[in-house]
């Protein structure tokens, strides 16, 4: 992993950046949500995914993009969470206790 993140450091933070980015401008679109059983395949999938990197079932190239991919993706909600609670920590209105 500190291979991954010493030669692939710009990827890891443009994937943070741009998760910072989405994060900001996520809370702006009041655009329909996915479904919940939508959100249990990709949670399943996800799950999926990250136990094969772990047992490292996926050997050679495909299991080190395997890696990169998913500290890219972990990187990238981490910036979207980052993103929005600093939105909503900029632009939250304090209403003056009377």
């Amino acid at each position: 992993m500190a291979y991954m993140a010493t030669f692939h450091w710009g990827w890891l933070l443009a994937s943070l950046l741009l998760g910072l980015a989405m994060g900001w401008i996520a809370v702006v679109h009041r655009g329909q949500g996915i479904s919940k059983s939508t959100s249990r395949w990709l949670a399943l999938l996800a799950a999926a995914l990250l136990a094969a990197a772990l047992a490292r079932v996926i050997p050679g190239r495909p299991g080190y993009w395997l890696d990169l991919g998913l500290m890219m993706f972990a990187l990238y909600l981490a910036g979207c969470a980052v993103g929005s609670w600093l939105r909503d920590w900029v632009l939250s209105r304090h209403t003056p206790a009377v």
